[in-house]
């Protein structure tokens, strides 16, 4: 059986030109990063401005399993399979991060036969995106540390600087350091840390702002300490901006490449789901509704994560209307959390389904509330019988949702024209009447439990003493009409990574809160959750490599 990697490279890419023409692109709206990526430029976005929205469709999935759920598969499979239909039909995607590629995950741009390329470039520098927002974010870092430095005529108390440094890699030495050592000259002594580039605010902001105005607005906003009398300090007053926008000033321009079959693909922006909002650009996918008659995205992790964020973060924020989602599960992951170990997944197994398949009727159930309609794709195995797949698709059908079966993996968009075809009857018969789940002004503490009862099923929420400070803190300095960002392991519904199924009777544990007052937005940092992960044991790293003639192997 051929690699991701040996499918997506054996694939005959056409010249991005002609896969931007199917959108109606002109060559000198384009700036190319040689002849199969390009920058789609300021004067496409503004030609296009007035343009009637397509209809927006988000794919999402159940938690993550070990056995692998193919949500960016399927996000991409849908996609091809609405050209094989000969719609006019661009995805907008995440750009991967290089921790997860080196470390456990492995590539990040789909499966099989649905597939982005040049899925190398893609997983590793691609257009410099990442390089830029970590450049940016440490460089008003640098700037913050020169000016407690230089006098500190802003009266910065390095005790309460809040301002972290990232890098885009897997380091967890870096999580905790001390900086300033040495000399008088090396700078003040203080602890500092390290986030991956995909949790900074930088990147939050990127994927959030409308245009460059919007950026430097926002930019303006982060707060990254607090002086002696308790109040914040900003970007803004660190004079930081302008030299933060040069560096964003390609990034922040969304990028076009194309799937095994040259279907567009919008790919921009990364942050994780489980640390941050988890969802690609408001300017990508924007921008892809001007020029699609639909739009396929996606959100981060499971549907407690990256659709929640989606949903509740992004839309809210930039006035977005999905029409409809497509919840991605398998018969595999439903078993395993019905407590079958992966070594056993393949095996028919009726009780662990019926058992674990309450995972899945948690995760409809809340994106129901959400008042968007709602199709159940199983991605399709080998190993699954026919008996297994008919009791999902009439599980789901009870719930009352439209439900298709997907092979893109193997077949591409001829594998997923049964849920293309599902997904435009749903478009045609169906309205969504989208609401977020809670209002703006909604006390922030509220609205964490809100998320942690109506979305999670917890039964309660505690609050660090710390945790309980800042909140009342923020809601004094103006903040408590945000959303909550809620950063919580992917691998449960609850913050135990442990707890599978469907956890009821818990407590939400939140233990850290803070501003990300340019994003928009309150993180509140539950359970045990990173934001700097660690490699494993066996780093992917250790099975990549190029061949005498250029040839990268072993990516995923």
């Amino acid at each position: 059986m051929k690699t991701d990697i040996e499918i997506a490279q054996e694939c005959k890419m056409a010249h991005i030109r002609d896969v931007a023409a199917k959108l109606d692109i002109a060559e000198d709206e384009l700036e190319f990063y040689g002849k199969y990526k390009a920058k789609l430029s300021d004067e496409l976005m503004d030609r296009v401005k007035d343009n009637k929205y397509g209809k927006l469709i988000l794919v999402t999935a159940v938690n993550p399993t070990p056995a692998g759920e193919g949500k960016t598969t399927i996000s991409i499979g849908l996609g091809e399979a609405f050209g094989v239909l000969n719609k006019k039909a661009v995805l907008a995607l995440r750009e991967p991060s290089l921790g997860p590629c080196f470390g456990i995950k492995g590539g990040a741009a789909g499966g099989g036969y649905a597939q982005v390329v040049p899925m190398e470039d893609l997983n590793l520098h691609f257009t410099g995106d990442f390089h830029a927002i970590t450049s940016a974010n440490n460089l008003l870092a640098a700037l913050l540390d020169n000016h407690i430095q230089q006098g500190n005529a802003l009266r910065i108390d390095p005790r309460q600087v809040v301002w972290k440094r990232c890098e885009d890699m897997n380091d967890r030495v870096l999580r905790n350091i001390v900086v300033g050592l040495g000399e008088k000259g090396d700078g003040t002594v203080r602890e500092d840390h390290f986030v991956i580039s995909v949790a900074s605010e930088i990147m939050a902001i990127l994927c959030l702002s409308d245009d460059m105005k919007d950026l430097k607005r926002r930019l303006s906003k982060i707060i990254v300490a607090y002086n002696y009398d308790g109040e914040p300090v900003t970007a803004a007053e660190l004079k930081a901006v302008g030299s933060m926008a040069a560096l964003l000033k390609d990034a922040i321009k969304p990028n076009l490449i194309q799937t095994i079959e040259h279907t567009p693909a919008i790919v921009h922006g990364g942050p994780f789901a489980n640390i941050a909002h988890g969802c690609n650009s408001v300017r990508a996918t924007k921008t892809a509704l001007k020029l699609a008659d639909y739009v396929v995205t996606e959100a981060g992790f499971g549907a407690d994560l990256g659709a929640e964020k989606f949903f509740d973060i992004k839309c809210r924020k930039a006035g977005l209307k999905p029409d409809a989602v497509v919840l991605v599960s398998t018969v595999r992951s439903i078993k395993y959390n019905g407590g079958i170990p992966k070594d056993e997944l393949t095996k028919p197994n009726m009780e662990a389904l019926k058992k674990g398949i309450v995972n899945l009727e948690k995760h409809i159930e809340n994106l129901q509330k959400y008042k968007v309609p709602v199709v159940v794709t199983l991605n399709a195995f080998v190993s699954d019988t026919e008996e297994e797949m008919a009791f999902v698709e009439n599980f789901c059908k009870e719930k009352g949702c439209d439900f298709a079966l997907s092979k893109v993996w193997e077949k591409g968009g001829e594998g997923g024209v049964d849920l293309a075809n599902a997904v435009l009857r749903v478009l045609d018969e169906k309205k969504s009447e989208f609401t977020p789940l809670y209002p703006d002004d909604l006390p922030l503490t509220d609205k964490i439990k809100t998320v942690a009862s109506e979305i999670y099923g917890a039964s309660d929420v505690t609050f660090s003493a710390a945790a309980a400070k800042e909140l009342k803190h923020l809601t004094e300095l103006g903040m408590g009409n945000l959303p909550v960002c809620i950063a919580k392991t992917q691998y449960s519904l609850s913050d135990d990574p442990k707890k599978l199924g469907r956890p009821t009777d818990y407590t939400l544990n939140v233990r850290e809160v803070y501003p990300s007052a340019g994003a928009e937005f309150v993180v509140a940092v539950t359970g045990t959750i990173m934001t700097m992960p660690g490699l494993p044991k066996v780093p992917a790293a250790e099975n990549i490599d190029v061949t005498d003639d250029g040839k990268i192997t072993g990516l995923f």
